[in-house]
């Protein structure tokens, strides 16, 4: 009786051998196979598209900086004031409104009281700067008037135009208007970037990996031409490659 039962749990043994063997193959394909995929999967090439565009800026910061001296303090607000009125007029004569110009209030530095005047012969020891201002999205009416800025000197008023706080500043205010297409512009460029690698290496392009969209930056088009920006961005964009 007992023989009889040690027989059949030896057949019992070798079914459960062979079935755990039969498992640890299927195992070991199995994770072959998926080795295989993730090797596949590692396989990625990461490019870059760029998208540009040139736009006209729509504000204009246009400062026009004048100064004056003299010995008489009261004689010098009273003409750095006249040339302020001087200038607004001119302004105003040219189609700006009082919402486009801001006038602030005088500099007046007095050369005695400085304590590097060294107390020497000064020709005139006060001088007065003041700055009348533009802020105007009428960019060619900006442009126009800045050719008639002798007319100014005619009337005895020197602008002190090469100073760096009296450049004329244009910006662009509408890039968030732009934003949705150039995007839509650089990862298309990448794709076609990537699509051509992936012919060259007899591969197909796969799904996207990571992609990260760059920073849009607004410049000068060139030195002659602050008025005309371009603005760019370049996004970077991971493909899987599928033999």
């Amino acid at each position: 009786m007992s023989q009889v039962i040690e027989g059949r749990g030896g057949r019992g043994n070798l079914v459960l051998a062979a079935g755990i063997f039969l498992g640890l193959v299927a195992l070991g394909l199995l994770l072959g196979r998926g080795a295989l995929q993730v090797r596949q999967l590692d396989r990625t090439v990461t490019v870059k598209g760029l998208a540009e565009r040139d736009v006209p800026a729509d504000i204009a910061l246009w400062p026009l900086q004048f100064s004056a001296a003299s010995n008489d303090a009261m004689g010098l607000y009273a003409t750095i004031e006249k040339n302020a009125v001087t200038v607004v007029d001119f302004l105003k004569q040219a189609g700006f409104t009082d919402e486009e110009i801001t006038v602030a209030p005088a500099a007046v530095t007095d050369k005695l009281a400085e304590q590097w005047g060294g107390g020497g012969d000064i020709p005139l020891r006060y001088t007065a700067t003041r700055t009348v201002t533009v802020y105007s999205p009428r960019i060619d009416l900006v442009r126009t008037t800045q050719k008639r800025l002798g007319e100014l000197g005619q009337r005895g008023i020197v602008l002190g135009g090469n100073q760096f706080q009296a450049q004329t500043q244009y910006i662009f205010t509408k890039l968030n208007e732009l934003k949705p297409g150039m995007i839509e512009e650089a990862t298309r460029n990448a794709r076609e970037v990537a699509a051509k690698f992936a012919q060259d290496s007899q591969s197909r392009l796969g799904r996207i990996k990571s992609a990260q969209q760059g920073q849009f930056t607004v410049e000068d088009r060139d030195q002659n031409n602050t008025h005309i920006k371009k603005v760019r961005v370049v996004s970077t964009v991971e493909y899987y490659l599928v033999d």
